[in-house]
This record gives structure tokens, C-alpha cells and sequence, in this order.
């Protein structure tokens, strides 16, 4: 009776969320083997839960709404331990196949045939943040930009920038450099790899295979911060527990037994690696203080 009782509870339906702020065709598109291994696996259906922005999925895992992240950005974990720090558990973090490496950098970049050599030289200009949960599209940047200018974004860093705007995503601050909308722009990659080819993941590496092949031509990179922890993969705590476990055991499947997939869904070639709280620490304690001065 009670494998019975345990049997029924199972859910049929898994939420798999997606961080917004990119191309959701194609973030839907790389995601739909992860539906199909995860529906076979676990014998459900797998809903992928494409946000608008980062929030979309920070308020869906307090909310029970989603109940998994492939690949999740630091800040907007911190943003649900903040919240509630039992919400949910930390699978394990996106480690390089390559070069073992478990973090990223944000960027700044600017046109390749831009007079910009350097962030002191984007004074009086217009500058582009990606989205304000992004890691390396707003917190690293903006804790650096306070410190080497003052002030906040609110008031564009004691008015060092002409405007300061939330693009929306990493993709659109690239393009918007290359369109003129911006100056200057943050986005985030590995800097490990192949230059041309985008380096080894990022938004670089995605915007190539997109459509703009000759992206490295284009742009230059004037400034980078200390590496950032790779972004965590996380499972609500909201699942039963027996359900979760199997949850936690086909993700890692979906990384050992179809490792193409889990390289297309991450956006880069990455593996699971442990992870847990203390990865994040220095993040959440960035976060708690952008928030508390609020």
C-alpha cells in the first residue's frame, strides 16, 4: 500500500526553467532533448518554462512553479536563498570540459573599430546592462563600476555614463553595441578557448552559432573582472523527496549518458561538478548588500 501511495504521488508534470533575457526560440529549441530524456526517464511531462527575464524563474522556484534549472545565474540564486535558503538544493555546478575550469568572467565590449581602449574612456557615453538579476550582466559589473566611479546605475555611476539601460539580455547588449544603441555593454564568457569561435562558452559562443559568424571582428574587449562561480544546477525542494532523488539522478544521467545534449542545453561543453552554498558565498553576500540599498 505504501509503494502504491508513493507510486500515485508521483508528479506528471516536471517544470523545467529556462532564464530569459536570450533567444527563446533557440533556448526552447535546445532544450527540447532534455524534455524528451527527462519525459522518458522519469516518465512525465516535462514543461519547458521559457521566462522574459531572470525574475520569471527566481519567482517560479519560490513558487513551486518550477522545479528545475539547468543552468542557473549565480545572482538569481542568491536572489532565491535570500528569500527562502531551503527553496531548493544545488544539484552541482557547470564545470569546463576542457580545462576543468568552474567559472566566467564578465566583459565589457565595445565596437572593434571604436576609439574605446579602455572603461575610462566610455565617459559621457551610453552604456548597456543586461538584466538586473544577471551575475555578470549587472552585479560584478556594477560593484566594480561603484567602486572605481561612485555613485549607483541610478545615477549612472556619479553621471559617468550618459545613460545606463537594462537590455534585457546578454544577446541584446551585444547587438546593441553593434547596432550604436551603446558605447559600451557587459555580456559574460569563459575567455578560455578559441577567440574567434567565441572562447569556449558564453554569449559569444551562442551569438556565432546563432547568426553572426564573424561576431569576434566586430567587437573588442576592454575590460573583464575576476572569474565568477559557474552558474548552479538546482532542484526544488517543493518535489516530494523519493521524486526528487530521481529528479537529481536523471539530470546527471542526462549529463554521463547524453553529454551532447546537456552541451547544447548549457550553451557551452560543460559537466556536472559539485557545488554547493559555499560556491555562492561571496555572491549572496554582493546580492543581500545591492538589495539592503535599495
Amino acid at each position: 500500500m505504501a509503494w502504491q501511495a508513493s507510486a500515485a504521488e508521483q508528479p506528471k508534470v516536471l517544470n523545467l526553467g529556462i532564464l530569459g533575457g536570450q533567444n527563446a526560440t533557440q533556448q526552447i529549441g535546445d532544450n527540447q532533448c532534455v524534455k524528451q530524456f527527462l519525459d522518458k526517464e522519469l516518465n512525465v511531462d516535462t514543461k519547458l518554462r521559457n521566462s522574459s527575464d531572470y525574475s520569471g524563474v527566481i519567482q517560479g522556484l519560490l513558487g513551486g512553479k518550477v522545479d528545475v534549472v539547468l543552468s542557473m545565474s549565480p545572482s538569481s540564486y542568491a536572489s532565491v536563498y535570500i528569500n527562502n535558503p531551503k527553496a531548493v538544493d544545488i544539484v552541482g555546478i557547470a564545470v569546463d570540459d576542457k580545462d576543468q575550469s568552474r567559472g566566467y568572467h564578465s566583459v565589457v565590449v565595445v565596437k572593434a573599430d571604436s576609439p574605446y581602449k579602455k572603461l575610462e574612456d566610455l565617459k559621457g557615453k551610453a552604456f548597456g546592462f543586461a538584466d538586473p538579476d544577471s551575475t555578470s550582466g549587472f552585479l560584478i559589473p556594477n560593484h566594480a563600476f561603484k567602486q572605481q566611479f561612485g555613485g549607483t546605475s541610478d545615477n549612472k555611476y556619479n553621471n559617468f555614463f550618459s545613460s545606463v539601460t537594462f537590455s534585457g539580455g546578454h544577446e541584446q547588449d551585444i547587438l546593441g553595441v553593434l547596432n550604436g544603441q551603446f558605447a559600451g555593454a557587459v555580456t559574460w564568457t569563459s575567455m578560455v578557448g578559441d577567440y574567434n569561435s567565441g572562447y569556449s562558452v558564453g554569449a559569444f559562443n551562442r551569438l556565432i552559432r546563432m547568426d553572426h559568424p564573424d561576431l569576434m571582428k566586430q567587437i573588442r574587449i576592454i575590460w573583464q573582472s575576476p572569474l565568477i562561480p559557474n552558474g548552479p544546477i538546482l532542484v526544488s525542494n517543493a518535489l516530494p523527496a523519493d521524486f526528487k532523488a530521481k529528479v537529481v539522478t536523471a539530470i546527471k544521467k542526462l549529463d554521463t549518458d547524453d553529454h551532447a545534449c546537456f552541451i547544447k542545453a548549457m550553451g557551452g561543453t560543460q559537466h556536472i561538478g559539485p557545488g554547493s552554498v559555499a560556491d555562492f558565498q561571496q555572491i549572496i553576500d554582493m546580492k543581500r548588500e545591492l538589495v539592503s540599498a535599495r
